[in-house]
């Protein structure tokens, strides 16, 4: 299957800051499997794009985080 190296360079380096202040905000294997299979069905279920739904699956995550992160939402007791 064909990659898109920017989606990839970016989600490395989503992965290489994850952690702040020891919270770890990388999503599990499940919940990227989980996004990426409703995005899947969303669009029609055609086979073929199961790598490229688990990397947007798991771009948006990372992004979710990254504005929880930067909003202190993670702090919030």
């Amino acid at each position: 299957m064909k990659h898109n190296k920017h989606q990839q360079k970016e989600a490395a380096a989503d992965r290489a800051n994850l952690s702040t202040n020891g919270v770890d905000f990388a999503p599990s294997a499940d919940e990227v499997a989980r996004r990426a299979y409703f995005s899947y069905q969303n669009e029609g279920s055609k086979p073929g794009r199961d790598v490229q739904h688990w990397l947007e699956a798991e771009a948006q995550l990372l992004a979710e985080r990254n504005l929880t992160r930067i909003h202190g939402f993670h702090n919030a007791n």
